[in-house]
């Protein structure tokens, strides 16, 4: 990264017990969202950060999230909160107003337990708390407080082995599922669990065979197809197949009466962009997801996520994994554009698209000779296209070529930078675009140059000198004129309505 006399009597012990611990037990039979469509693409999203739901899924186009994760403050507490924070109850006052707007634009919410925080504090619910009635009661009011139809429980690490927890969580998720039958309301559970390249291993298993002897239904496993950690190479999308199809044996065997489609109609996948928490060596690129998408489709799983919303972007290429960046070089939201059409059951491929990046993405030269840079395209949605290749923003002294000047996405240019000793000395953005019939893309690429001409007559800039309106200063090849008073601010960098006006290149 669901009355009989029998059920009356669990339902007034539960309410005794939830009246203690302050929560409320909705027994109406209000309608709850619309359910999840048989297929679904919904990231994983952290909810620690301070950022908007809606508002991420609005710039992503993703409709459909996983809010991560629920788990109480302290050990040996039943009362969960977003984060662990009490500071974010189950409440509307947290996330209410965002996850109705992301429901009113035909999408939802899948609120998660658990997570790798909890799973290794004592803090995952059915860990914490002893009392299965009151985890039952937390479960449904999740679903009332925020009206959505189904809960993930991540269970990872240490709570891989709490065979006491185990047993809790699937006996509340009984009980709520009873609880939900009674009351006309759609209620799902996944699980979301560790894997290897061939499937679960015991541990994990034992969770799902345990939701068995309880009779607790179990609508979707969902693997974590990364963070394998066996110190091997991996091709990441090749190994998210294997453990799936493991999966698949497994659950075989579990839900004999099954049939092969309604097995893979209970697979879920979670992908982490880019580099995993292990390192380069588990690196899931733009290629690799392409590659998931058209498998899941083709094999009618029913749920597609990552680890995290948040990650996909590409600020940090080259870097460790990280909450807030993949550490591989792609434009922002790459990853949600190849998955999102996933949601909904349709086969349809997503629109043709690519991505552009060059690397190194920066450089430095003696004026009179020359530096190279790999442009590199790939597919991130569809099929390959013709991607023509232009170059801009060299300045007097610098000649730029591309060869080839265009290429098929999924291929690559060398970007070639040739200086003479008459190029000034400075900085410059070079600009590659790349054009396709899906649009364009561009990637930058910073040229230093050194040894060169020094033209520039006014004198250079001091971060320690003041300056008033009119005057001018020489910095990185370039005049500026200041504004208005000004100190220690550096030239460039202060934008279009900063202090600083760049009278061009000296």
């Amino acid at each position: 990264m669901r009355l009989t006399r029998s059920l009356r009597t669990v339902v007034t012990a539960t309410v005794t017990a939830v009246a203690a611990a302050g929560l409320t037990l909705i027994g109406g039979p209000a309608q709850a969202a619309t359910p999840l469509p048989s297929h679904v693409f919904a990231p994983f999203f952290e909810t620690w950060t301070g950022d908007s739901p809606a508002a991420l899924a609005a710039q992503s186009g993703t409709k459909h999230l996983t809010m991560a994760f629920l788990q109480t403050a302290t050990p040996g507490s039943c009362t969960p909160y977003w984060s662990g924070d009490t500071g974010m109850p189950i409440a509307a006052s947290s996330f209410g107003s965002d996850i109705k707007t992301i429901q009113s634009k035909g999408g939802d919410v899948i609120p998660s337990f658990g997570g790798y925080a909890a799973d290794t504090t004592g803090t995952e619910i059915a860990e914490s708390c002893t009392d299965v009635n009151q985890i039952a009661a937390a479960y449904e009011k999740v679903i009332t407080t925020y009206d959505v139809t189904r809960l993930d429980m991540d269970v990872e690490v240490d709570s891989l082995s709490n065979t006491a927890g185990i047993d809790r969580r699937n006996k509340a998720i009984k009980i709520l599922q009873d609880w939900a039958t009674a009351n006309g309301r759609k209620v799902e559970i996944s699980y979301t669990l560790p894997t290897t390249t061939s499937g679960l291993e015991s541990n994990a298993l034992a969770v799902l065979q345990n939701a068995v002897s309880n009779g607790a239904r179990v609508d979707v496993a969902n693997l974590m197809t990364f963070d394998y950690y066996d110190n091997a190479s991996h091709n990441m999308a090749n190994d998210t197949q294997t453990a799936a199809q493991g999966l698949v044996n497994q659950l075989a065997a579990l839900y004999p009466s099954k049939t092969s489609a309604q097995l893979w109609g209970m697979v879920g996948i979670t992908e982490m962009p880019g580099v995993d928490d292990f390192g380069p060596a588990e690196t899931f690129t733009l290629a690799n997801a392409t590659q998931v998408y058209n498998w899941a489709v083709s094999k009618g799983i029913n749920f597609l996520s990552f680890w995290a919303l948040q990650r996909d972007n590409g600020s940090c290429p080259g870097g460790a994994a990280a909450d807030g960046c993949s550490g591989i070089q792609q434009n922002t939201w790459d990853f949600s554009h190849i998955f999102s059409p996933f949601t909904g059951g349709t086969t349809t491929t997503p629109a043709n698209d690519f991505s552009l990046t060059a690397t190194p993405a920066s450089g430095s030269v003696t004026a009179g000779g020359s530096v190279t840079s790999s442009v590199k395209t790939a597919v991130t949605a569809g099929s390959a296209q013709t991607v023509s290749l232009k170059v801009t923003g060299a300045p007097a002294g610098v000649t730029a070529s591309l060869s080839p000047a265009s290429v098929t996405a999924g291929g690559s240019s060398t970007l070639t930078l040739a200086t003479t000793s008459a190029a000034a000395s400075g900085t410059y953005t070079i600009t590659v675009t790349g054009t396709g019939t899906s649009g364009s893309h561009t990637a930058t690429y910073s040229l230093k140059i050194t040894g060169g001409t020094t033209t520039c007559t006014a004198t250079p800039w001091a971060a320690a000198s003041i300056y008033t309106g009119g005057q001018t200063v020489s910095y990185q090849g370039h005049t500026w004129k200041a504004q208005w008073w000004t100190q220690g601010e550096v030239p460039g960098t202060t934008g279009q309505w900063g202090v600083w006006v760049d009278l061009g290149a000296c």
